[in-house]
């Protein structure tokens, strides 16, 4: 069986993700997601999906960009 690098099970149905030509080994999606998942640099959680982007700096919504200055993002057009 596998360890989880997030939460130490030891699991037969761990998986792998590389991620920038490093492998990591997971017992869940959550563990992964807690690991790699970006933080929006505003609010601090866990960017699960595309978020938004600005010069290297990661938002979760266009709420939170704006809060940082970012004012040209939308949620929707």
């Amino acid at each position: 069986m596998t360890v989880c690098e997030t939460c130490g099970n030891d699991y037969d149905k761990a998986f792998q993700v590389t991620l920038d030509g490093k492998t990591h080994m997971f017992d869940s999606f959550e563990c992964a997601i807690q690991a790699l998942a970006p933080r929006c640099d505003n609010c601090g959680v866990r960017i699960v999906g595309h978020g938004m982007e600005k010069d290297g700096s990661m938002f979760c919504c266009h709420h939170c960009a704006e809060q940082k200055g970012v004012s040209e993002m939308r949620d929707r057009a």
